[in-house]
């Protein structure tokens, strides 16, 4: 299920059912700094939106839930628990080598 008009990250998970979700940092009007826009945005602007994002980010008191949860469901986009995609998929690779 995919909520589109709750103004916050949960508009964007496909189960909001979590519980942390309802302390989240990132719920409001600011979700859109999460997700890149539907227009094309350059590498500038997107480093900016990000690093805001982040900044959102890093006193939240549920970050670390947040991208756990991301990591679980393989979430493909955006910025979650302080990380984007990219980075979210460097932690999976340290993951699968320190497992191996």
């Amino acid at each position: 299920m995919v909520r589109r008009n709750e103004g916050n990250m949960a508009q964007y998970a496909p189960h909001y059912d979590e519980e942390w979700q309802q302390k989240a940092a990132c719920r409001g009007p600011q979700a859109s700094l999460f997700f890149p826009p539907v227009t094309t945005e350059r590498k500038e602007e997107r480093l900016r939106r990000e690093g805001r994002a982040k900044a959102v980010c890093k006193p939240c008191p549920v970050a670390k839930e947040c991208l756990e949860y991301a990591i679980r469901i393989e979430e493909p986009h955006g910025v979650w628990g302080g990380l984007n995609e990219t980075e979210r998929k460097q932690v999976l690779l340290k993951r699968a080598r320190k497992a191996s």
